[in-house]
């Protein structure tokens, strides 16, 4: 076996690097959080107007993130990012609370994944404890796949994205040869408390947890190939890509269930193929969305080690977290203890609905912190005349506006559910003292 060591060889090309950000962004969430923001919006016309804002922010984002990507490509790049332009105290406790609400992240996808597959499976699996073990099985099984190697893990990442999008698309086109009229449920009109404005803010949670995601690729700083020409490529390509099958997906679902059939459906991607295509249909993405569930854990077991590297780069945690396997490229003790982390998290949080929450409690104030990383990095680079690299538009307004929106959407979820809010700040500040102590332990 390869002695383990601390060095990184980039093994990442741009297309590979896209698919990553496809299953990043696409794991669960847009085949369930829909009806979550048609409940929060009350009406289609805010439902969508959340959908489309949504997309432009994040269209924003991604052109924030790919020039921070370009300038500076760091393993565990999330994480370095901060704690170069702020502070490692600041960025341990952004980062910390990440790598834990991540692997709930990935918990809660598991567990969605699994309502879709379970009904096709023997009777002693339907129940909520069935549920769970497929959940528990799933994570077990890309562990396994993952410690194989980061080469082998991009190409099966590969293979999984575009079976994203070829599902996607089948679900969208079926619209065409469905004799389903448009909107065949009667549409719903119901007033949130505090009116439009409070409906559409409620609305945005939901909606940016679906969209979330891309920024993870500043992890990969160190595996990407030409870092400064094929971050900014491989951003884009996943970007656009999401951003025109979210709007299909949303106008599909509308136009076959109808407003208020949304509302109610847990399992929508199935319902919708169920109604344009036959019992056949649903057990048909049935089993595609699970294979999506697969593709976005595999993403996250490869993006979240690089993270614990930079925290054992910097001497926060101990070196062990920063071997990695020569000929595999992984870090074996280090994605061992993210499969532990997200099993337990798997145990604390049982619905879907905590962890969007449990995750954008903070993650929101993480992404906002990080695209402020851009004006530092500006300003220290004064004229910038030997930077090539990609360069984001309207500066500095544009990204002050989206650190702004990020900002909004924390406080929003605030308001919503203190409850969740609650543990997510908590986690936040521990993480504080935690530094501290093992600032001490290291010494």
């Amino acid at each position: 076996m390869p002695e383990p060591s601390d060095k990184i060889r980039p093994q990442i090309g741009p297309f590979d690097l896209g698919m990553i950000v496809i299953s990043l962004v696409i794991g669960i969430g847009i085949f369930r959080t829909p009806a979550i923001v048609a409940k929060q919006a009350g009406s289609p016309e805010i439902f969508f107007s959340a959908w489309i804002a949504g997309g432009i922010v994040s269209l924003i984002g991604a052109f924030v993130f790919a020039e921070i990507g370009s300038r500076h490509h760091f393993p565990g790049g999330f994480y370095k990012l901060i704690s170069t332009a702020f502070h490692p105290l600041y960025s341990f406790m952004i980062n910390w609370v990440i790598v834990l609400t991540y692997g709930a992240g990935m918990a809660g996808v598991a567990l969605i994944g699994s309502e879709y597959i379970n009904p096709l499976m023997p009777d002693f699996a339907h129940g909520p404890a069935g549920i769970r073990g497929t959940a528990i099985i799933t994570l077990l099984f890309f562990y396994t796949v993952n410690m194989l190697g980061i080469k082998s893990g991009a190409r099966t990442q590969n293979i999984l994205s575009s079976l994203k999008i070829l599902m996607m698309l089948a679900l969208c086109i079926g619209i065409f040869y469905s004799g389903s009229p448009a909107g065949q449920a009667s549409d719903l009109n119901v007033t949130r408390q505090g009116g439009w404005l409070s409906a559409f803010g409620a609305s945005l949670i939901a909606v940016f947890y679906t969209f979330g995601g891309y920024q993870q690729t500043l992890n990969f700083g160190a595996d990407i190939k030409d870092p400064v020409r094929n971050t900014p490529r491989g951003i884009f390509l996943g970007i656009f890509l999401i951003l025109g099958l979210y709007l299909a997906l949303n106008y599909t679902y509308y136009n076959v269930l109808g407003f208020e059939a949304l509302t109610k459906s847990n399992l929508i991607a199935a319902d919708v193929a169920r109604a344009l295509f036959g019992p056949w249909g649903e057990m048909f993405f049935s089993v595609a969305i699970f294979l999506s569930v697969l593709g976005f854990i595999n993403a996250n077991m490869l993006s979240l080690p690089r993270v614990y590297y930079a925290l054992a780069d910097d001497n926060i945690l101990p070196p062990i977290f920063k071997k990695v396997n020569t000929k595999t490229q992984v870090q074996e003790f280090t994605l061992t203890f993210l499969i532990v982390t997200t099993l337990l998290s798997l145990w604390v949080l049982d619905t879907f609905e905590q962890i969007v929450n449990y995750v954008m409690s903070v993650d929101g104030i993480a992404l906002a912190s990080a695209a402020a990383t851009l004006f530092v990095f500006r300003k220290q680079a004064g004229s910038d005349e030997n930077y090539k690299g990609f360069k984001i538009g309207g500066y500095p307004l544009i990204p002050a506006l989206f650190v702004l929106f990020l900002l909004v959407v924390a406080g929003n979820v605030i308001f919503t559910d203190p409850h969740s809010a609650l543990v997510g700040w908590s986690l936040f500040l521990g993480g504080a003292p935690l530094y501290y102590i093992l600032q001490k332990f290291r010494k």
